[in-house]
């Protein structure tokens, strides 16, 4: 079944109005037509609003609720992942799965070492291509809420915005000792704010990782073999996900 994301505001009574662009997707490119079901979610609760499709119109479709599922598909913990930014289109596969692993937030972050440079307007436009792919992701996913990807930040923002969250981790290739990384992960209940720095190509500069260490972002090892960037966090989403969900 197809899945759509709504505005709080269209969903009145037992009616749905789905607008914007989703309008032409479902009408040219899916070629739903009157009586077919959809799905909505409106990020503003954890229900599932199975619809009937009763009027394709040019600028919205008008469906009907059917009933509505209650599912708690999200994490029970937001797991906020800073990802330095990677070479080519990497980010782009980052981010799809990152949602589909159910992190909560996405911030880009331009450490040192990161090959990208962005100017300004480039960035703008990664980014408005980046939270595209967390929107179709979180479709895919079943998501009840699209994960934000936030503006390029430096490493110094980026230890800043995470200050108040509960754990804080960043997977250095000098960490030793994976029974704390087990532990730390092993530790984690629902309920906690999750920060996890990912270094780019090249990893973090040792003062980044000083920096961060100062900040009490603790470093851990993800074992014997160095992980590319866009294996690194999907690993640890992977694990936080386990953790919470067992």
């Amino acid at each position: 079944m197809h899945h759509f994301f709504v505005e709080p505001s269209q969903i009145w009574g037992n009616e749905v109005r789905i607008t914007g662009s989703d309008v032409r997707h479902i009408k040219n490119v899916l070629r739903m037509k009157a009586g077919e079901e959809l799905s909505v979610s409106n990020g503003a609760d954890q229900k599932e609003y199975r619809c009937g499709i009763e009027k394709l119109g040019e600028e919205e479709i008008l469906c009907r609720i059917r009933f509505i599922k209650e599912a708690d598909v999200e994490l029970p913990s937001k797991v906020y992942l800073f990802q330095g930014l990677p070479k080519g289109d990497k980010m782009e596969l980052i981010v799809q799965k990152a949602v589909e692993l159910g992190v909560y937030e996405i911030i880009p972050v331009a450490a040192r070492r990161a090959v990208v440079k962005l100017d300004e307007k480039k960035a703008k436009h990664k980014r408005e291509r980046w939270q595209g792919i967390a929107e179709a992701a979180a479709k895919q996913s079943r998501r009840k809420a699209v994960p934000a990807v936030k503006p390029v930040m430096a490493m110094d923002e980026a230890i800043s915005y995470a200050s108040e969250m509960d754990i804080r981790l960043i997977p250095y290739e000098m960490a030793e000792g994976m029974e704390k990384t087990k532990e730390m992960i092993s530790s984690l209940h629902p309920g906690q704010t999750i920060a996890v720095f990912i270094g780019p190509e090249g990893g973090f500069e040792e003062s980044e990782i000083e920096a961060a260490r100062n900040a009490g972002i603790c470093p851990i090892t993800m074992g014997k073999r160095i992980l590319r960037t866009e294996t690194a966090g999907l690993t640890i989403l992977a694990w936080i996900m386990y953790q919470l969900e067992t």
